[in-house]
């Protein structure tokens, strides 16, 4: 018995021993690295590669590369990230030769996007989207609005705003589960809009709408997303503007959790204008996608309608106003309540909005009600709610005071 014992010792002491050398190693190597063989492309740049690339790009890629200061694609701390992949910063993604990708090859660039593999052969771990199921055309299309001298990816030479850290468990599953990408075989082609069903599934897949509202990011299957655990049936914890979790919507056609008794209005006035069915605001990370063509939004809406029900109550964002609290922070209070840190942030400067010069672009209370109420009109495709109706009558004043302390110190509006 004792010599068992002692073996068994022996044993577990060994599998201590191995495992603790393996976390040292993964630890000490980091994110790994991977040889690769470059395609050989020359993508045509043409306006309208140009003008759907941006479009793409937009969608794709300006939430995480968009710098509010510099107004390019230059990089930023991905804040909303979960802590437990790290702290993580994107790249500069201009054409600059050195602080971007101005000495990418087409087929470098390509590379990357499908697989997630960089030209000296780092890989970069699920925060970055990948895109596996993007069409050619369609991926010609960004390359081609990379190369292009549109002022989001003119050469900057903006230096990185930080050095990505990603934690042991970010290693961990690079080196377990998440690994480059293949690169495909054969052609990607679009498929024709006239299939909505069809064209819908490639918008949920290539627009990454699938991750966020899937179970959990930890089991993705990013080749064959509809095996993911838990597909569209949200719950997945995210990051909202203030850093504090919030979970994914259930978009599965569930009539008590989902979106089963949404119409195809009430879908595409989500999508489009953040603004769900019972006229509460959609909440960040979601924003409105006023890039979306109507067409595109009916196409998901009609592909979600095939997915498989999942009843999942997902518990939603609920902010309580107390008419009695002092009139800053009551208006502080309506800024949470309507969600409007979703593209403001917390303290004005988001990733769609910049309060900072709401006093200059709107000295009177009477042209800022009027911005907020239907900005559409004054500026057609903002990504600005129309809250005409929605907002109430009485709130609309703390709220414009609040919004007001939130603009460049020292400036002034009139009432």
């Amino acid at each position: 018995m004792k010599k068992l014992l002692k073996r068994a010792s022996y044993v577990l002491g060994a599998i201590v021993a191995l495992a603790a050398a393996l976390a040292l190693y993964i630890e000490i190597d980091g994110i790994p690295t991977y040889a690769h063989d470059t395609p050989v492309l020359t993508v045509v740049r043409t306006p309208e590669r140009v003008a759907r690339g941006k479009r793409l790009s937009t969608l794709l890629c300006n939430e995480c590369h968009l710098n509010n200061e510099t107004h390019a694609l230059t990089g930023k701390h991905i804040e909303e990230l979960p802590a437990e992949f790290g702290d993580v910063y994107s790249k500069n993604i201009t054409s600059h030769p050195e602080m971007g990708i101005g000495k990418w090859t087409d087929g470098e660039l390509e590379y990357f996007l499908r697989t997630g593999v960089r030209p000296d052969g780092q890989y970069v771990p699920p925060w970055m989207v990948k895109l596996p199921h993007l069409s050619d055309e369609d991926l010609h299309s960004i390359i081609a609005f990379l190369r292009s001298d549109d002022a989001l990816v003119a050469p900057s030479a903006t230096p990185p705003l930080g050095k990505t850290k990603p934690t042991f468990l970010a290693k961990a599953l690079a080196h377990a589960v998440f690994r480059p990408l293949p690169y495909p075989k054969e052609p990607i082609p679009t498929p024709s809009r006239t299939d909505r069903v069809a064209y819908g599934k490639y918008l949920t897949f290539t627009l990454d709408c699938w991750s966020c509202h899937s179970a959990d990011f930890k089991s993705m299957n990013v080749m064959e997303p509809e095996k993911t655990l838990g597909y569209m049936g949200g719950g997945n914890t995210l990051m909202d503007a203030e850093k504090k979790p919030i979970f994914s919507a259930n978009l599965t056609p569930d009539d008590e959790t989902g979106i089963g008794r949404w119409s195809e209005a009430d879908f595409v006035r989500a999508v489009t204008k953040g603004l769900r069915p019972d006229g509460r605001p959609l909440h960040y990370p979601m924003l409105p996608k006023t890039e979306l063509e109507e067409d595109e939004v009916t196409a998901i809406y009609a592909y979600l309608r095939t997915v498989p029900k999942i009843h999942n109550a997902v518990k939603r964002p609920s902010i309580e106003v107390a008419a009695t609290a002092p009139a800053n922070e009551h208006g502080k209070q309506l800024y949470q309540k309507y969600a409007c840190g979703s593209c403001h942030g917390a303290n004005g400067v988001g990733l769609v909005g910049d309060l900072r010069g709401a006093n200059e672009h709107f000295p009177t209370d009477d042209g800022l009600r009027a911005w907020i109420e239907d900005a559409s009109t004054q500026k057609p495709g903002t990504k600005m709610p129309t809250w005409k109706g929605i907002i109430r009558d009485e709130d609309y004043g703390p709220l414009m005071a609040y919004v007001r302390t939130l603009a460049r110190p020292g400036k002034s509006a009139a009432r």
